[in-house]
Protein backbone atom coordinates (compact mmCIF):
# COMPACT_ATOMS: atom_id res chain seq x y z
CA UNK A 1 0.00 0.00 0.00
CA UNK A 2 1.27 3.66 -0.77
CA UNK A 3 -0.32 6.49 1.08
CA UNK A 4 0.51 9.70 -0.40
CA UNK A 5 0.68 13.51 0.74
CA UNK A 6 0.90 12.83 4.27
CA UNK A 7 2.92 14.20 7.25
CA UNK A 8 4.99 12.34 9.50
CA UNK A 9 7.70 13.69 12.35
CA UNK A 10 10.85 14.31 11.00
CA UNK A 11 10.50 14.05 7.37
CA UNK A 12 9.60 17.91 6.01
CA UNK A 13 6.20 18.69 4.93
CA UNK A 14 4.52 15.93 3.31
CA UNK A 15 5.67 12.45 2.16
CA UNK A 16 4.64 9.17 0.92
CA UNK A 17 5.01 6.34 3.10
CA UNK A 18 4.88 2.67 1.39
CA UNK A 19 4.01 -0.30 3.34
CA UNK A 20 5.03 -4.12 2.24
CA UNK A 21 4.42 -6.88 4.27
CA UNK A 22 2.71 -5.46 7.16
CA UNK A 23 6.00 -2.83 7.97
CA UNK A 24 6.75 0.74 6.83
CA UNK A 25 8.93 -0.12 3.36
CA UNK A 26 9.62 3.42 2.36
CA UNK A 27 9.03 7.09 3.32
CA UNK A 28 9.91 9.72 0.75
CA UNK A 29 8.76 12.99 -1.97
CA UNK A 30 7.36 11.90 -4.85
CA UNK A 31 7.64 7.56 -4.45
CA UNK A 32 7.17 5.43 -7.64
CA UNK A 33 3.72 3.68 -8.28
CA UNK A 34 -0.04 4.52 -7.80
CA UNK A 35 -1.31 5.84 -4.39
CA UNK A 36 -3.86 3.86 -2.45
CA UNK A 37 -4.50 6.57 -0.14
CA UNK A 38 -4.60 10.54 -0.40
CA UNK A 39 -3.38 11.56 3.10
CA UNK A 40 -4.42 14.90 1.86
CA UNK A 41 -1.26 16.79 4.22
CA UNK A 42 -2.92 14.95 7.32
CA UNK A 43 -0.73 13.99 9.74
CA UNK A 44 0.70 10.10 10.12
CA UNK A 45 0.98 9.27 13.81
CA UNK A 46 1.79 5.78 15.40
CA UNK A 47 -1.29 4.28 15.63
CA UNK A 48 -2.48 4.61 19.26
CA UNK A 49 -2.26 1.54 22.17
CA UNK A 50 -4.37 1.82 25.19
CA UNK A 51 -1.74 0.64 27.85
CA UNK A 52 -4.36 -0.45 30.50
CA UNK A 53 -8.07 -1.20 29.68
CA UNK A 54 -10.34 -4.07 30.88
CA UNK A 55 -11.81 -5.53 27.26
CA UNK A 56 -14.50 -7.71 28.51
CA UNK A 57 -15.98 -5.48 30.99
CA UNK A 58 -15.76 -2.83 28.31
CA UNK A 59 -17.94 -5.33 25.81
CA UNK A 60 -20.23 -6.46 28.13
CA UNK A 61 -21.71 -2.91 28.74
CA UNK A 62 -23.69 -2.75 25.60
CA UNK A 63 -25.80 -5.46 28.16
CA UNK A 64 -25.69 -3.66 31.23
CA UNK A 65 -27.72 -0.26 33.22
CA UNK A 66 -25.09 2.29 33.93
CA UNK A 67 -25.91 3.78 37.40
CA UNK A 68 -22.46 5.86 38.42
CA UNK A 69 -23.25 9.64 39.21
CA UNK A 70 -23.85 11.15 35.90
CA UNK A 71 -26.12 9.02 34.86
CA UNK A 72 -28.41 8.01 38.00
CA UNK A 73 -28.63 11.08 40.80
CA UNK A 74 -30.39 9.80 43.31
CA UNK A 75 -32.15 6.42 45.10
CA UNK A 76 -35.54 7.21 43.33
CA UNK A 77 -33.49 7.45 39.93
CA UNK A 78 -31.51 4.31 40.70
CA UNK A 79 -34.25 2.30 41.64
CA UNK A 80 -36.55 2.76 38.25
CA UNK A 81 -32.45 2.43 36.17
CA UNK A 82 -32.91 -1.20 38.50
CA UNK A 83 -36.57 -2.46 37.38
CA UNK A 84 -36.33 -0.84 33.69
CA UNK A 85 -35.48 -4.52 32.05
CA UNK A 86 -37.97 -6.85 31.48
CA UNK A 87 -39.13 -8.56 34.88
CA UNK A 88 -37.79 -11.75 36.03
CA UNK A 89 -34.57 -11.19 34.18
CA UNK A 90 -31.06 -9.97 35.21
CA UNK A 91 -29.95 -7.01 35.78
CA UNK A 92 -26.39 -6.22 35.49
CA UNK A 93 -25.57 -2.67 36.51
CA UNK A 94 -22.36 -0.91 36.32
CA UNK A 95 -20.77 2.35 37.32
CA UNK A 96 -22.31 2.50 40.45
CA UNK A 97 -20.70 5.15 43.47
CA UNK A 98 -21.88 5.76 46.98
CA UNK A 99 -22.75 9.28 46.20
CA UNK A 100 -25.87 8.20 44.47
CA UNK A 101 -27.85 6.25 47.29
CA UNK A 102 -25.12 5.12 49.95
CA UNK A 103 -23.57 2.19 50.43
CA UNK A 104 -25.31 -1.03 48.71
CA UNK A 105 -25.70 -4.39 50.28
CA UNK A 106 -28.54 -7.06 49.59
CA UNK A 107 -30.93 -5.74 51.89
CA UNK A 108 -30.71 -2.28 50.32
CA UNK A 109 -30.88 -3.22 46.29
CA UNK A 110 -34.12 -5.65 47.65
CA UNK A 111 -35.63 -2.29 49.04
CA UNK A 112 -34.70 -0.86 45.21
CA UNK A 113 -34.90 -3.31 43.10
CA UNK A 114 -36.63 -7.05 45.11
CA UNK A 115 -38.66 -8.77 42.22
CA UNK A 116 -35.62 -10.10 39.59
CA UNK A 117 -32.03 -11.34 40.25
CA UNK A 118 -29.60 -7.57 40.39
CA UNK A 119 -26.11 -7.34 40.81
CA UNK A 120 -24.52 -3.84 40.74
CA UNK A 121 -20.72 -3.17 40.63
CA UNK A 122 -19.09 -0.27 41.56
CA UNK A 123 -17.17 1.99 39.34
CA UNK A 124 -13.41 0.98 40.40
CA UNK A 125 -14.59 -2.58 39.39
CA UNK A 126 -13.44 -4.31 42.57
CA UNK A 127 -16.96 -4.90 44.20
CA UNK A 128 -20.06 -6.75 43.71
CA UNK A 129 -23.15 -6.35 45.30
CA UNK A 130 -25.95 -8.98 44.72
CA UNK A 131 -29.55 -8.63 45.86
CA UNK A 132 -31.34 -11.70 47.30
CA UNK A 133 -32.85 -12.58 44.38
CA UNK A 134 -29.58 -12.76 42.39
CA UNK A 135 -28.53 -14.78 45.74
CA UNK A 136 -31.07 -16.96 45.88
CA UNK A 137 -30.68 -18.05 41.99
CA UNK A 138 -27.02 -18.47 42.47
CA UNK A 139 -27.58 -20.51 45.78
CA UNK A 140 -24.94 -18.20 47.61
CA UNK A 141 -25.32 -16.98 50.91
CA UNK A 142 -24.23 -13.49 52.74
CA UNK A 143 -24.54 -9.73 52.76
CA UNK A 144 -23.96 -9.96 48.51
CA UNK A 145 -20.81 -8.03 48.99
CA UNK A 146 -18.85 -9.71 46.76
CA UNK A 147 -14.97 -8.09 47.16
CA UNK A 148 -12.82 -9.05 44.06
CA UNK A 149 -14.33 -12.51 43.39
CA UNK A 150 -14.84 -12.30 39.63
CA UNK A 151 -13.06 -15.92 38.92
CA UNK A 152 -15.78 -17.24 41.44
CA UNK A 153 -18.83 -15.76 40.43
CA UNK A 154 -18.60 -16.16 37.11
CA UNK A 155 -19.97 -19.80 37.10
CA UNK A 156 -22.83 -18.41 38.73
CA UNK A 157 -24.47 -15.53 35.94
CA UNK A 158 -26.32 -16.17 33.10
CA UNK A 159 -23.81 -15.09 29.88
CA UNK A 160 -23.36 -11.85 29.06
CA UNK A 161 -23.00 -10.56 25.56
CA UNK A 162 -20.39 -9.08 24.88
CA UNK A 163 -20.19 -6.63 21.84
CA UNK A 164 -16.51 -7.40 21.08
CA UNK A 165 -17.15 -5.95 17.30
CA UNK A 166 -18.51 -2.85 18.54
CA UNK A 167 -15.30 -2.39 21.17
CA UNK A 168 -12.88 -2.86 18.24
CA UNK A 169 -14.70 -0.69 15.77
CA UNK A 170 -15.23 2.35 18.16
CA UNK A 171 -11.57 1.93 18.99
CA UNK A 172 -10.32 1.74 15.58
CA UNK A 173 -12.37 5.06 14.65
CA UNK A 174 -10.61 6.79 17.63
CA UNK A 175 -7.19 5.59 15.94
CA UNK A 176 -6.47 3.21 18.48
CA UNK A 177 -4.31 0.10 16.97
CA UNK A 178 -3.59 -1.73 20.63
CA UNK A 179 -4.96 -2.90 23.50
CA UNK A 180 -3.19 -3.81 26.63
CA UNK A 181 -5.58 -5.93 28.77
CA UNK A 182 -5.12 -5.95 32.46
CA UNK A 183 -7.43 -8.13 33.92
CA UNK A 184 -5.37 -9.76 37.24
CA UNK A 185 -6.48 -13.40 36.51
CA UNK A 186 -7.50 -13.53 32.73
CA UNK A 187 -10.35 -16.25 32.22
CA UNK A 188 -9.49 -19.65 30.32
CA UNK A 189 -9.82 -18.44 26.42
CA UNK A 190 -9.75 -14.74 27.25
CA UNK A 191 -7.38 -14.34 24.35
CA UNK A 192 -8.68 -16.75 21.62
CA UNK A 193 -11.76 -14.38 22.50
CA UNK A 194 -10.50 -11.11 22.08
CA UNK A 195 -8.78 -12.28 19.17
CA UNK A 196 -12.11 -11.03 17.01
CA UNK A 197 -10.40 -7.73 17.90
CA UNK A 198 -8.84 -5.55 14.97
CA UNK A 199 -6.46 -4.26 17.15
CA UNK A 200 -3.07 -5.73 17.92
CA UNK A 201 -3.43 -6.88 21.80
CA UNK A 202 -1.46 -7.56 24.84
CA UNK A 203 -2.81 -10.13 27.10
CA UNK A 204 -1.56 -9.48 30.87
CA UNK A 205 -0.07 -12.91 32.58
CA UNK A 206 -0.65 -14.99 29.19
CA UNK A 207 1.79 -12.20 27.64
CA UNK A 208 4.56 -9.70 29.72
CA UNK A 209 4.13 -8.29 31.85
CA UNK A 210 2.41 -10.63 34.59
CA UNK A 211 0.20 -8.83 36.62
CA UNK A 212 -0.01 -8.59 40.19
CA UNK A 213 -2.94 -7.20 42.32
CA UNK A 214 -2.75 -5.57 45.24
CA UNK A 215 -5.16 -4.90 48.37
CA UNK A 216 -4.88 -3.00 51.64
CA UNK A 217 -6.79 -5.30 53.68
CA UNK A 218 -4.78 -8.40 52.13
CA UNK A 219 -0.95 -6.43 51.59
CA UNK A 220 1.41 -8.38 51.68
CA UNK A 221 4.75 -7.48 53.39
CA UNK A 222 7.50 -6.11 51.16
CA UNK A 223 9.53 -9.63 51.65
CA UNK A 224 6.45 -11.67 50.51
CA UNK A 225 5.69 -9.48 47.29
CA UNK A 226 9.68 -9.58 46.97
CA UNK A 227 9.45 -13.49 46.83
CA UNK A 228 6.22 -13.43 44.87
CA UNK A 229 8.16 -11.25 42.01
CA UNK A 230 10.98 -13.47 42.57
CA UNK A 231 9.26 -16.92 41.17
CA UNK A 232 7.93 -14.55 38.16
CA UNK A 233 11.27 -13.39 37.36
CA UNK A 234 12.94 -13.00 34.58
CA UNK A 235 9.45 -11.66 33.71
CA UNK A 236 8.61 -8.78 34.11
CA UNK A 237 5.77 -7.50 36.50
CA UNK A 238 2.43 -4.92 36.32
CA UNK A 239 1.69 -4.13 39.89
CA UNK A 240 -1.73 -2.50 40.65
CA UNK A 241 -1.10 0.58 42.95
CA UNK A 242 -3.62 2.67 44.02
CA UNK A 243 -2.88 4.05 47.47
CA UNK A 244 0.40 4.80 49.20
CA UNK A 245 1.34 1.84 51.01
CA UNK A 246 0.51 -0.22 48.35
CA UNK A 247 3.35 1.75 45.88
CA UNK A 248 6.00 1.84 49.04
CA UNK A 249 5.34 -1.98 49.58
CA UNK A 250 6.35 -2.76 45.41
CA UNK A 251 9.03 0.00 45.29
CA UNK A 252 10.58 -1.97 48.85
CA UNK A 253 9.66 -5.33 47.35
CA UNK A 254 11.40 -4.14 43.77
CA UNK A 255 14.66 -3.11 46.32
CA UNK A 256 14.80 -6.22 47.31
CA UNK A 257 14.50 -8.51 44.29
CA UNK A 258 15.59 -6.04 41.77
CA UNK A 259 13.94 -4.14 38.86
CA UNK A 260 13.63 -6.36 35.55
CA UNK A 261 12.95 -4.54 32.09
CA UNK A 262 9.64 -3.80 31.49
CA UNK A 263 7.99 -3.96 35.17
CA UNK A 264 4.82 -1.40 35.41
CA UNK A 265 3.17 0.73 38.18
CA UNK A 266 -0.43 0.35 37.42
CA UNK A 267 -2.13 3.61 38.10
CA UNK A 268 -0.21 5.23 40.54
CA UNK A 269 -2.89 6.66 42.44
CA UNK A 270 -0.84 8.22 44.78
CA UNK A 271 2.96 8.56 44.56
CA UNK A 272 4.39 11.13 47.01
CA UNK A 273 7.02 12.90 45.86
CA UNK A 274 9.87 11.19 47.95
CA UNK A 275 9.24 8.71 45.85
CA UNK A 276 10.18 10.62 42.65
CA UNK A 277 13.92 9.45 43.27
CA UNK A 278 13.45 5.77 44.35
CA UNK A 279 10.75 5.53 41.22
CA UNK A 280 13.56 6.64 38.67
CA UNK A 281 16.66 4.69 40.24
CA UNK A 282 14.34 1.92 39.92
CA UNK A 283 13.46 2.77 36.02
CA UNK A 284 10.02 1.53 36.09
CA UNK A 285 7.25 2.52 34.32
CA UNK A 286 3.93 4.47 35.28
CA UNK A 287 0.81 3.86 33.33
CA UNK A 288 -1.57 6.31 35.00
CA UNK A 289 -5.30 7.61 34.03
CA UNK A 290 -4.62 11.23 34.17
CA UNK A 291 -8.48 11.94 33.64
CA UNK A 292 -9.71 10.59 36.80
CA UNK A 293 -9.09 13.91 39.40
CA UNK A 294 -10.92 15.41 36.32
CA UNK A 295 -13.62 13.18 35.67
CA UNK A 296 -13.84 12.27 39.34
CA UNK A 297 -12.56 15.93 40.92
CA UNK A 298 -15.81 16.34 43.31
CA UNK A 299 -15.65 12.34 44.78
CA UNK A 300 -12.00 12.51 45.13
CA UNK A 301 -12.73 16.19 47.30
CA UNK A 302 -14.31 14.02 49.82
CA UNK A 303 -12.94 10.36 49.26
CA UNK A 304 -9.35 11.10 49.22
CA UNK A 305 -7.57 11.33 52.38
CA UNK A 306 -6.42 14.90 52.35
CA UNK A 307 -2.58 14.19 52.90
CA UNK A 308 -2.91 12.26 49.85
CA UNK A 309 -4.80 14.74 47.39
CA UNK A 310 -1.87 16.55 46.32
CA UNK A 311 -0.42 13.51 44.80
CA UNK A 312 -2.89 11.76 42.87
CA UNK A 313 -2.30 10.78 39.53
CA UNK A 314 1.06 12.58 38.88
CA UNK A 315 2.04 13.45 34.90
CA UNK A 316 4.06 16.45 34.86
CA UNK A 317 6.11 16.01 38.07
CA UNK A 318 7.05 12.00 36.74
CA UNK A 319 8.22 13.25 33.51
CA UNK A 320 10.35 16.19 35.13
CA UNK A 321 11.92 13.48 37.16
CA UNK A 322 13.14 11.38 34.15
CA UNK A 323 10.31 8.40 35.49
CA UNK A 324 9.05 6.75 32.03
CA UNK A 325 4.88 7.44 31.90
CA UNK A 326 2.55 6.14 29.92
CA UNK A 327 -1.14 6.16 30.61
CA UNK A 328 -4.69 3.93 29.45
CA UNK A 329 -8.19 4.55 30.02
CA UNK A 330 -9.04 1.62 32.51
CA UNK A 331 -12.56 1.22 30.74
CA UNK A 332 -14.83 0.35 31.33
CA UNK A 333 -13.65 2.42 34.84
CA UNK A 334 -12.86 5.27 32.88
CA UNK A 335 -14.05 6.91 29.49
CA UNK A 336 -13.24 4.20 26.71
CA UNK A 337 -11.59 7.51 24.47
CA UNK A 338 -7.85 8.08 24.39
CA UNK A 339 -7.94 11.94 23.03
CA UNK A 340 -10.50 12.26 26.25
CA UNK A 341 -7.89 11.10 28.75
CA UNK A 342 -5.37 13.48 26.27
CA UNK A 343 -7.38 16.50 26.95
CA UNK A 344 -7.91 16.01 30.29
CA UNK A 345 -3.79 15.97 31.03
CA UNK A 346 -3.14 19.11 29.27
CA UNK A 347 -6.45 20.12 31.66
CA UNK A 348 -5.07 19.31 34.92
CA UNK A 349 -5.15 22.47 37.32
CA UNK A 350 -2.74 20.82 39.97
CA UNK A 351 0.62 20.88 38.91
CA UNK A 352 0.78 18.07 37.08
CA UNK A 353 -0.30 19.68 33.39
CA UNK A 354 1.00 18.38 30.31
CA UNK A 355 1.99 19.78 27.17
CA UNK A 356 -0.41 18.42 24.28
CA UNK A 357 2.31 16.47 22.39
CA UNK A 358 3.25 15.07 25.66
CA UNK A 359 -0.04 14.27 26.04
CA UNK A 360 -0.40 12.11 22.78
CA UNK A 361 3.03 10.21 23.29
CA UNK A 362 0.87 8.85 26.49
CA UNK A 363 -0.43 6.66 23.90
CA UNK A 364 2.18 5.94 21.37
CA UNK A 365 4.43 3.69 23.20
CA UNK A 366 5.39 0.08 22.40
CA UNK A 367 3.27 -2.29 24.03
CA UNK A 368 5.52 -3.80 26.44
CA UNK A 369 7.50 -0.59 27.32
CA UNK A 370 4.72 1.70 26.97
CA UNK A 371 7.23 4.80 27.77
CA UNK A 372 9.70 4.07 24.35
CA UNK A 373 7.65 6.01 21.58
CA UNK A 374 7.01 4.51 18.51
CA UNK A 375 8.84 6.45 15.51
CA UNK A 376 7.63 6.05 11.91
CA UNK A 377 10.56 4.70 10.33
CA UNK A 378 11.63 2.50 7.90
CA UNK A 379 10.88 -1.15 8.94
CA UNK A 380 8.52 0.01 11.46
CA UNK A 381 5.83 -1.99 12.05
CA UNK A 382 2.92 -0.23 10.06
CA UNK A 383 0.05 0.46 12.90
CA UNK A 384 -0.61 4.20 12.06
CA UNK A 385 -3.04 6.46 12.76
CA UNK A 386 -3.67 8.33 9.97
CA UNK A 387 -5.58 12.51 10.85
CA UNK A 388 -7.55 15.05 8.73
CA UNK A 389 -5.19 17.58 9.88
CA UNK A 390 -1.75 17.97 10.12
CA UNK A 391 -0.27 17.62 13.96
CA UNK A 392 -0.14 21.07 14.98
CA UNK A 393 -3.79 21.77 14.74
CA UNK A 394 -4.84 18.25 16.19
CA UNK A 395 -2.91 19.22 19.38
CA UNK A 396 -4.93 22.18 19.58
CA UNK A 397 -7.83 20.00 20.19
CA UNK A 398 -6.62 16.64 20.85
CA UNK A 399 -9.70 15.27 19.58
CA UNK A 400 -11.35 11.83 18.22
CA UNK A 401 -12.94 13.76 15.61
CA UNK A 402 -9.70 14.22 13.53
CA UNK A 403 -8.94 10.82 13.39
CA UNK A 404 -9.39 9.56 9.48
CA UNK A 405 -8.13 6.03 9.33
CA UNK A 406 -6.24 3.48 10.96
CA UNK A 407 -4.11 0.95 10.09
CA UNK A 408 -3.05 -2.89 11.54
CA UNK A 409 -0.08 -3.73 10.45
CA UNK A 410 -1.01 -1.78 7.45
CA UNK A 411 -4.66 -3.36 6.71
CA UNK A 412 -7.21 -0.48 7.34
CA UNK A 413 -9.11 -1.33 9.93
CA UNK A 414 -11.28 1.91 9.53
CA UNK A 415 -12.74 3.62 5.89
CA UNK A 416 -10.22 5.88 4.57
Amino acid sequence: MLIRNVEVEGHGPTVDVRIVGGRIAEIGPGLPGPGDVDGRGGALLPGLHDHHVHLAALAAETASVRVGPTDVRDRTALAAALVSGPPGEWVRAVGYHESVAGELDRWALDSLAPDRPVRVQHRTGALWVWNSAALRAAGLEGDGRFWREDERLRGFVPPVRLDLEGVGRRAAALGVTGFTNADPHPASGLTQMLSVLPQRLLVMGVDEPVKLMLDDPTLPTPAQLARAIGEIRPRPVAVHCVTRVQLLVTLLALDEVGPADGDRIEHGSVIPAETLPWLRRLGVTVVTQPHFPVERGEAYATDVDADDRPHLYRCRTLTEAGIPLAAGTDAPYGTADPWAVMRAATRRDDGERLEPGAALRLFTGEPQHPARTRRLTVGAVADLCLLHVPLCEALRTLSGDLVRAAYVSGRPVTPA
